[in-house]
């Protein structure tokens, strides 16, 4: 019996010991809050869950984000937090389950994580910030293609982040711009995000990241994010680089004034019998759930203080942050729809000649309707001329050289080839995670990633992502409208053939380009 005692405790000891060197081997981090300690392996180091605000529950529920409490002790931040209050679906193709959140959710959920290099903490490495995509509806940075071991291991500090969605991060209302010292409301999950950039600026140094060398980065809803950062005076200064994945385009859908934000809060607050703000926050966060009894927020608010104007506004004016950009769009941005490239010629003419009206005849003579291909392909170059034309108007203002890229590799999927180039499919090619994704990629495929992930660490480098090793990439000339392709034919390649491209300037220059989405 007391030999069983003793080769027990004998065990638990070792047990002990060993947790002890494993845990002393991954080093402390000295935060403003306080002592962090995450995970690490032989290269990276990973901090998940770190607080960059105060959990946004009870009266902190639609309010700016408050600063984080100090702690005593050390901090384990070695798993990701719950995301936060969203339609949880754990997979809808073509977005398979590394694409989409798999973790739980809650209103405590403004966390970040950080991955660095081992042992960086005297570097000035440059600082790569991550917005997920979503629509701003869904999405957490435990995204298993978003995970930043990768990137850090190419000497870059990756932060990617979560902020507060739908409702709870977009809602308006006049009782709420009443009790806010800046007579605003509505843009709480960009608040957050400009938090997190503030905390980055604070501490990221203790990482052995430079905070004078910091880019923005989002795909999707995340994208419209980093043009609303760049639109946003608070968002000033906290960084150098901004890079839009799916991306920048001439805006078509509406941003709502304060008074129009604060009338959809009224209807909501309506529909949730809910008399006053008090009464919204005493309901479950679960009611704001788009698609739930609050419905589908419309997250572009121009609330006079996140957002002083609408973005394109902003741009135009001169009054936007001044950084470097990269900017891009994905060859089958529209797959996801079941009739993607697959219309009837008939009905695909009659879409037509109800889309663009006076312009549908030329469209039809570029574009033939009993050409199969047609509809993909106009579908892109509408897209790119978007693009296009975004950075024609962001040039005239801004002081940096602008990249863009059009990514038309498409996934390995012998079950789904129609999916192709699908929106957010250039994610684990760039973030260098085609380990992450549930694909056969093969060296074709990670030859495409080593080029675009290169491309991405040069530019969080130098503003540029030119460098040894990699295509030459030629900054935007609007007089010379070409893009870098990346994927199927790599290099800069024309945007498309003059008529073409002469047809969509007039197009976009018509009230007629109101009537569909961006793709």
């Amino acid at each position: 019996m007391r030999k069983t005692f003793i080769r027990a405790l004998f065990c638990v000891s070792v047990i002990s010991a060993s947790a002890v060197a494993q845990s002393q081997s991954c080093p402390t981090v000295k935060v403003k809050d306080g002592v962090l300690q995450g995970s690490c392996d032989e290269k990276v180091a990973a901090f998940k869950g770190i607080p960059y605000a105060q959990p946004p529950v009870g009266d902190l529920r639609w309010k700016a984000p408050q600063p984080p409490k100090p702690w005593t002790g050390v901090k384990q931040v070695t798993e990701f937090s719950n995301s936060c209050i969203q339609d949880l679906q754990r997979e809808r193709l073509p977005w398979t389950k590394p694409f989409m959140t798999q973790n739980d959710m809650s209103e405590d959920c403004l966390y970040l994580n950080v991955w660095a290099p081992v042992n960086a903490s005297k570097e000035k490495l440059p600082v790569y910030f991550f917005i997920h995509g979503g629509g701003n509806t869904e999405g957490s940075g435990e995204i298993p293609v978003y995970d930043g071991r990768n990137l850090a291991s190419h000497g870059v500090v990756v932060v990617n982040l979560n902020y507060r969605l739908g409702f709870l991060g977009f809602l308006a209302h006049p009782e709420l711009t009443a009790e806010s010292a800046n007579h605003a409301s509505g843009n709480y999950g960009n608040m957050d995000q400009i938090a997190a950039l503030r905390w980055i600026q604070e501490n990221i140094a203790q990482f052995g990241g430079d905070p004078s060398r910091v880019t923005i980065s989002g795909q999707s809803g995340g994208s419209a994010d980093v043009h609303l950062l760049s639109a946003s005076p608070l968002a000033k200064g906290l960084f150098t680089g901004a890079i839009a994945e799916s991306g920048s385009s001439i805006p078509t859908s509406a941003t709502l004034n304060l008074a129009q934000a604060e009338q959809l809060g009224l209807d909501v607050a309506k529909k949730l019998a809910a008399a006053s703000i008090a009464d919204l926050r005493k309901l479950p966060a679960t009611f704001f759930v788009p698609g739930g009894p609050a419905g589908k927020p419309n997250t572009l608010i121009a609330d006079g203080y996140v957002l002083p104007e609408d973005v394109m506004t902003i741009f135009a004016k001169g009054k936007e942050n001044q950084v470097h950009w990269i900017t891009g769009m994905q060859a089958d941005e529209g797959s996801s729809a079941a009739t993607y490239g697959k219309i009837p010629a008939d009905e695909f003419q009659k879409q037509v000649e109800a889309r663009y009206g006076e312009l549908a005849k030329r469209f039809l003579a570029l574009y033939p309707a009993n050409i199969p291909d047609s509809q993909k392909e106009s579908a892109r170059d509408r897209g790119a001329v978007s693009m296009y034309l975004w950075a024609v108007a962001t040039a005239k203002t801004n002081k940096y050289p602008i990249y863009t890229y059009y990514f038309s590799e498409p996934t390995p999927w012998p079950d789904h080839p129609e999916f192709g180039a699908f929106h957010t499919s250039e994610i684990p090619f760039d973030q260098d995670n085609l380990d992450k994704a549930n694909h056969p990629y093969g060296p074709r495929e990670k030859e495409v990633s080593r080029i675009m992930s290169q491309y991405w660490v040069n530019f969080f480098t130098n503003g540029d992502p030119n460098g040894k090793g990699v295509p030459a990439w030629q900054p935007f000339d609007p007089n010379a409208p070409k893009t870098e392709e990346i994927g199927v034919n790599p290099g800069m390649r024309p945007l498309m053939s003059p008529e073409k491209l002469a047809f969509w300037k007039d197009y976009f220059n018509s009230p007629v380009s109101k009537n569909t989405g961006n793709f």
